[in-house]
């Protein structure tokens, strides 16, 4: 053996019976990672699979202890990332109690969202819950009472927002000034099929059904329902709160930064051909009227929402104007007296952005800084664990998500009523109208109040 082989095996084992001796001093120096547990997963059968993937990205930053998900498959194969060891539960109020989890991740269909929510929040833990966070604009209220109540932190998964290059640019271009002034957006956010009625069946035997359904109205099982929930009103809001809760949500934060919301809306719309042209939406709501067993959210839409300031938004399932050169499906178009830019998922583009200056880019970034309370732009689970840690504010935090649910909402109840509507953002009630008030809540199933 080599002089030089010697010498580094020798070297090797010396450190090495360090390390040994090292390591419990090491170990008792690192930081204790939070429990985390999951509530809703997603999986195969083709399932909307959102709720997994959150759930995943959280476990990079706390211990995975528990997941809870009604579709026992769901729960085997989220487990068996994790080596088969997390705890497994149907029943969420049964794991919070057991498991007392530090931090909770929610990807259920939307109904469930604002249930468990407050639950995991009046636990102890805080949460990340997928959007769209509400179901009616009275949830809205109710969530944002218990956070501030609890003091938990709790971040929304609008995941636009954490998006430097795209949204967050486009948002400080409008607050900068550099659009100039009286801007206006034009959305677009697409429709919802038109398809049903749908046969019923008995639901798979590892599914506990009457769960899943919950605090919505009793229904018979059907794929469509369970895959496809977002385009049933009993469950979701259609286009209008699944994409425009990500579209409505920047428009809104680039038009009207603070808390305040539009004070009108109207605007005109088709429901699916399951939807009867006289129905009666207050009875829906209150629990006295049902719809045949499909699709019924509508399938497209131009709704106007006007702000105290001016400004206008106006939310499409495809936007169009005839001789301006204007013609999309999915984005925003940010106009100004000094030009427009449109942002999607994709670009960010108009002239305002080819022309500017490195001068201009500092001030956008400062702006930015400033949009994410102060944190850099990047990760939107990163942020809401950075949040954890100090206590702040996250990027898209109860207050600012409830007002754009209400934005959303809004626009629904436009196009159920056929009229326009006047709202007060401070005191939350639409004026001298009790059939729209009347629409901010919903009768929840006996035995899931």
């Amino acid at each position: 053996m080599s002089t030089s082989r010697r010498h580094f095996l020798k070297t090797t084992a010396a450190a090495g019976s360090i390390a040994a001796v090292a390591s419990p001093a090491i170990a008792a120096d690192q930081p204790k990672k939070l429990r985390l547990a999951a509530i809703g997963v997603g999986g195969s059968r083709g399932r909307y699979n959102r709720g997994g993937n959150i759930a995943r990205d959280a476990a990079k930053h706390a211990e995975m202890v528990a997941v809870c998900d009604v579709d026992d498959l769901h729960t085997k194969e989220f487990n068996e990332a994790f080596g088969g060891k997390l705890n497994t539960y149907r029943d969420y109020r049964e794991m919070l109690e057991k498991e007392k989890p530090e931090v909770v991740t929610i990807g259920t269909p939307d109904h469930w969202h604002v249930p468990i929510a407050i639950a995991a929040l009046r636990s102890g833990a805080d949460v990340y819950c997928e959007k769209p966070l509400t179901l009616t604009i009275d949830e809205g209220k109710q969530i944002r009472k218990v956070v501030e109540e609890t003091g938990r932190v709790f971040q929304v998964g609008t995941q636009q927002r954490s998006s430097k290059s795209l949204f967050l640019t486009a948002v400080a271009m409008v607050h900068t000034g550099m659009l100039g002034e009286n801007v206006n957006a034009y959305l677009a956010i697409g429709g919802a099929p038109n398809d049903g009625p749908f046969e019923t069946e008995d639901p798979p035997e590892d599914l506990d059904w009457n769960m899943w359904v919950g605090p919505a109205p009793e229904a018979g099982y059907c794929e469509q329902r369970r895959r496809m929930f977002r385009w049933f009103f009993e469950y979701s809001g259609g286009k209008m709160t699944d994409w425009g809760a990500h579209h409505i949500d920047i428009a809104q934060w680039a038009l009207a930064p603070g808390e305040d919301g539009p004070v009108k809306v109207a605007g005109t719309g088709k429901f699916t051909k399951n939807v009867p042209s006289d129905f009666n939406w207050n009875a829906f709501f209150d629990g006295e009227a049902s719809l045949p067993n499909g699709y019924n959210t509508a399938t497209e839409f131009h709704v106007d929402l006007t702000f105290a300031n001016g400004s206008l938004m106006s939310v499409n399932s495809h936007y169009k104007r005839e001789g301006d050169n204007v013609d999309f499906q999915n984005g925003i178009l940010f106009e100004g007296d000094k030009g427009r830019i449109f942002v999607n998922r994709g670009k960010l583009e108009g002239r305002p952005v080819d022309q500017l200056s490195d001068e201009d880019r500092k001030q956008l970034d400062e702006k930015i800084i400033e949009l994410c309370k102060g944190k850099k732009p990047g990760s939107h689970m990163g942020n809401f664990f950075a949040c954890i840690e100090d206590r702040g504010k996250p990027i898209s935090d109860v207050w600012s998500h409830h007002r754009t649910m209400t934005s959303c909402h809004l626009c629904n109840i436009a196009l159920m009523l056929g009229r326009e509507l006047k709202w007060d953002p401070k005191s939350e009630q639409f004026i001298d109208d009790e059939q729209a008030n009347a629409l901010m809540s919903r009768k929840s199933r006996d035995g899931f109040a």
